[in-house]
């Protein structure tokens, strides 16, 4: 299995976290997230233990939201002492209605209107990550209205193609996040932000891409960081003390994908990062990272029931399950790839081939091309594999489907984290 809490029990049925997906389909229905608790915290104790050994004090991994945002995740991040970042205001609602601690949370984002920068500061949002000129302006001044002075950060685009690991004029040069280095907006930035009243400028944010499995594209970033940091102190003489590498350790989705050790990238990014700091006499500022996918995205599995198996003859074949692009539409926009398993019949051969189709009304509305299993029946159980991260975050009612719910797993106990969405509540604001 691609992640050590699956499993076959005696009955051949898959199990996640110990539980027996079949059971928890019969219990709660389907389609149907699940969320092994115990796993995110491992994750998150990996990400913080060796981030506080191999970096300085205070650097602290910040749970990236938009993975999966619902209040018990920011419950959990607060029970683990870690801080998270948010998008838009919806995600900050969130994090208020869980309690979590507001002084903790990063708020990013290429378009903050004013109602989100005022709605922000009014819930005690702690830092900002500024990503255009024309916001240095807008929270300077809704800050300046309020009389306080709000806690920024600046984030740049150092570069780098992450499949290459190569410095680059264009690629994320060109990105919609951020002010690059190399056309000399990012330093006009900092200039104009060190001008400002209202914001303390706390340091510099960059990040490279997703899915990167090894530690040398976040070393080359650190490199291309501290040149600018450098040149910055050259010129106007402010030094961050806090510079954030962003997320993008990968996770696996499927057996072909490496496996990666997250301690051990972080060790190995920190070593180069000291390094480049003692090579130029430098005190390394306080790092932080934004892990999202990694924390969450192989503590989660989807559970469907099998409505029909569809063979064309010598042509195609095709499972239709009672879920697809309305619970998880990563397939669908970039043909991401997932491990799909017949979970009511685990140990079975696989002997068919077909295509995992969801229920709606769309030719392109697919999990899965091209996947061995067991020949399904009506009404067993299919499981998709390491779907904890942008599945609920990126669920729809499209075709007025109601979205599934979550149900955690810790300890031997299950327990609803979201209640299915019904009919009623698809309804509740149409007049």
């Amino acid at each position: 299995m691609i992640c050590d809490n699956i499993s076959v029990n005696q009955k051949g049925h898959l199990t996640f976290a110990g539980f027996d997906t079949v059971d928890l389909a019969t219990k709660y229905g389907t389609p149907l997230y699940l969320m092994d608790e115990n796993k995110i915290r491992e994750h998150i104790r990996t990400y913080k233990n060796a981030m506080e050994k191999y970096f300085p004090k205070g650097s602290v991994p910040e749970f990236a939201s938009k993975a999966c945002s619902l209040k018990r995740l920011y419950r959990i991040m607060a029970d683990e002492g870690i801080d998270i970042d948010v998008v838009s205001g919806g995600e900050i609602y969130t994090a208020t209605k869980a309690e979590f601690p507001m002084e903790r949370v990063f708020f990013h984002g290429n378009n903050k209107t004013d109602n989100d920068i005022n709605f922000a500061m009014d819930c005690g949002v702690g830092y900002f990550v500024i990503d255009n000129e024309q916001e240095i302006d807008a929270i300077n001044e809704i800050a300046a209205q309020k009389s306080k002075k709000q806690k920024v950060l600046l984030r740049v685009s150092p570069g780098i193609d992450p499949h290459t690991h190569k410095k680059i004029s264009t690629g994320s040069v060109e990105s919609k996040f951020g002010v690059a280095i190399a056309t000399g907006q990012a330093k006009k930035a900092v200039e104009k932000i060190l001008n400002c009243k209202n914001l303390d400028f706390i340091g510099f944010h960059c990040h490279i891409g997703s899915q990167i499995f090894e530690s040398s594209p976040f070393v080359t970033a650190c490199e291309i960081m501290l040149e600018f940091i450098k040149e910055i102190q050259s010129d106007t003489g402010y030094y961050p003390e806090m510079l954030n590498l962003g997320g993008g350790f990968g996770v696996r989705y499927v057996e072909t994908d490496p496996v990666i050790n997250y301690a051990d990238k972080i060790r190995e990014v920190a070593e180069a990062l000291n390094s480049l700091c003692d090579k130029n006499g430098m005190k390394c500022p306080v790092i932080h990272l934004e892990p999202g996918r990694s924390l969450v995205a192989d503590a989660g599995m989807t559970l469907y029931s099998v409505g029909s198996v569809k063979e064309i003859g010598n042509y195609k074949n095709y499972v239709s399950i009672d879920g697809g692009m309305t619970d998880n539409p990563r397939y669908t926009l970039y043909e991401s790839e997932y491990t799909v398993l017949l979970a009511s019949r685990a140990n079975d051969e696989k002997n068919f081939v077909a295509t995992i189709a969801g229920r709606c009304c769309e030719s392109g509305d697919l999990i899965q091309e091209n996947v061995k299993l067991p020949k399904p029946q009506r009404n067993e159980i299919l499981a998709v594999l390491t779907t904890g991260a942008y599945n609920y975050s990126m669920a729809s009612n499209y075709n007025r489907v109601p979205r599934p719910p979550v149900v955690m797993l810790k300890d031997g106990k299950d327990y609803i984290a979201v209640k299915r969405e019904t009919y009623e509540d698809i309804c509740a604001l149409d007049l």
